[in-house]
């Protein structure tokens, strides 16, 4: 492995190189104040907290469309991000709105929230990454460390028969570089949320639960707890911007964060994943439901009901009993998410993210038969796999939002020898004793 590092590494000096060239013949110079914005801005106001997560989202999506290598990406974000949190920010101020007097007497007995301008902040920013990318080009700066694992990742995502599609992923390999983490623990992020009535808070979880991972004090000596600190909180900001723009929505969600050799996982609600290992499938957490006894116990002691209408539901309305947002089903609706870890061996085959419109109508004993199914007609190709997981929840009658998301842990083509033992897709639960967040610092991959 050490010999292709040089080799790796002049690629990157290449791409980067030529990335960067290429930007600055497109933009030979900062935006002028009346240049119009080469992306939209992230609505009306944004947060001091939430302008972190925002502009690296814009700045992802933004040179993503560009073909930027991603490590290239994630750590031209990070930079720029960080410079513009060094300014003092204050000349984006924004009065509250007129209407937000209504509300003056009860908002005197909380901290006041700074709101600033997102149009001039994402046209600053802009500027900032201008500036970085042309500080880059003329020091031809190595920054773009690439991720020690290459990840194969599929994903496929349909609106399937539902009007909007309220459902949203996050891939993140590159999760050390976008927050600037230089210690030696490779981390690499994946997510799934999915929304319900509008897709304002699905989005929201999309952009600020990892930023948040990535502020919490314990993340490498207790990421999993990292993970459900960052859950509660997003969950907290949303409901203020909520409030703020009288958003009704909200969003279940499952995340796992991998960490050297070690899995993290946390959830909101009935989205899942799953791990399969060496053609069998592993359950790894118990999914948020309102019929669940804990559930309904927990929400019965609030003061709110679980009924049975065509489906159970919270107070005859929700059909999750945890969730992101809700802000009106607050505090029966509950955003505080689970965790668990798990120590990998080196044995695992992938790991699969997907949302109750998959896995409502897929069960989990399935899933390894119908991706080794795939893997042996497309010869070891896993790149299309999650398509195919969808198309096989939409024959099965899914009406609803489909995203499904497999992270290969070995190479497909490996899978393939473990087809006799792993076709049958036999199912075991997770041992107890890892069900509970390990407090383990990760190991070094």
């Amino acid at each position: 492995m050490a010999s292709g590092a040089p080799q790796q590494s002049s690629q990157m000096a290449e791409e980067t190189s030529g990335f960067l060239d290429a930007f600055l013949r497109d933009f030979p110079a900062p935006l002028s104040p009346d240049s119009p914005l080469p992306w939209n801005a992230p609505g009306t106001v944004l947060s001091q907290e939430e302008v972190e997560g925002e502009l690296a989202e814009l700045a992802m999506s933004f040179l993503n469309s560009r073909n930027a290598p991603l490590p290239l990406a994630s750590s031209l974000a990070h930079e720029a991000v960080s410079q513009l949190l060094q300014m003092d920010l204050s000349e984006f101020r924004k009065l509250p709105r007129q209407e937000e007097e209504d509300n003056e007497e009860e908002e005197k007995e909380k901290a006041p929230v700074t709101l600033l301008d997102a149009k001039g902040l994402a046209r600053s920013f802009f500027n900032r990454l201008w500036e970085v990318c042309s500080q880059w080009q003329k020091q031809v700066l190595s920054t773009a460390r690439a991720p020690q694992q290459q990840w194969l990742v599929s994903i496929h995502a349909i609106r399937n028969t539902r009007r909007k599609m309220e459902d949203r992923h996050v891939c993140l390999p590159t999760f050390n570089q976008l927050f600037g983490l230089a210690d030696p623990v490779d981390r690499a992020y994946f997510a799934v949320f999915d929304g319900h009535g509008g897709v304002d808070a699905a989005k929201y979880a999309a952009v600020h639960v990892h930023a948040n991972i990535a502020r919490q004090p314990e993340l490498p000596t207790d990421p999993a707890g990292a993970l459900r600190e960052a859950f509660q909180h997003t969950d907290e900001m949303f409901l203020l911007k909520a409030k703020r723009e009288r958003l009704q929505s909200g969003t279940t969600g499952v995340c796992a964060l991998i960490t050297g050799k070690t899995l993290h996982i946390a959830w909101l609600g009935d989205s899942q994943v799953i791990l399969v290992q060496q053609g069998q499938v592993v359950k790894l957490m118990e999914p948020h439901k309102p019929e669940h006894q804990e559930e309904k116990e927990r929400i019965e002691a609030l003061g709110g009901f679980v009924s049975h209408m065509d489906c159970w539901r919270v107070n005859g309305t929700l059909a999750v009993s945890r969730a992101i947002g809700d802000i009106f089903q607050k505090p029966y609706v509950s955003g505080e998410a689970d965790a668990a870890s798990r120590e990998l061996t080196g044995s695992e085959d992938y790991l699969l993210l997907a949302c109750d419109g998959f896995f409502d109508v897929v069960p989990h004993q399935e899933v390894a038969g119908l991706v080794q199914s795939h893997l042996v007609r497309q010869q070891g190709s896993g790149l299309q796999v999650a398509e195919e997981l969808v198309a096989a929840a939409r024959e099965r009658g899914s009406h609803d939002n489909i995203t499904v998301m497999v992270v290969f842990l070995r190479d497909p083509q490996d899978l393939l020898e473990g087809e006799a033992q792993g076709a049958n897709g036999k199912s075991r639960d997770l041992p107890s004793d890892l069900s509970e967040p390990e407090n383990n610092t990760p190991q070094i991959s």
